[in-house]
């Protein structure tokens, strides 16, 4: 079984920035995929960025050249640095990770963060 546990989130004013850290009960090599997912209230869950295990990323269209996914595969984390964060970004934050298996691929949830940005 693997843990992926969230930290980071808070309220911060509009312009301003937050890191993200998820730090997984296993190691990080196990896993080809690594990535945040955002819920907004009434909203649906969506990907907010993704790293694969070889360092290749992708973003929402909302948030490129305002967000950066990194992973430290020393400290078995991986981080989202947000900057110039809009009220738009209000949501729980929610890591997930893709683990390569015999029998296929397993998916695992962190248990969500919640960042608020407002004035």
């Amino acid at each position: 079984q693997v843990q992926l546990v969230e930290s980071g989130g808070g309220l911060v004013q509009p312009g301003g920035s937050l890191r993200l850290s998820c730090t997984s009960s296993r190691n990080m090599f196990s896993f080809y995929r690594m990535a945040w997912y955002r819920q907004a209230p009434g909203a649906l869950r969506e990907l907010v960025a993704a790293i694969t295990s070889g360092g290749s990323t992708n973003y929402a269209d909302s948030v490129k050249g305002r967000f950066t996914i990194s992973r430290d595969n020393a400290k078995n984390t991986v981080y989202l640095q947000m900057n110039s964060l809009k009220p738009e970004d209000t949501a729980v934050y929610y890591c997930n990770a893709d683990l390569l298996v015999v029998s296929g691929i397993e998916n695992y949830w962190g248990q969500g963060t919640q960042v608020t940005v407002s004035s």
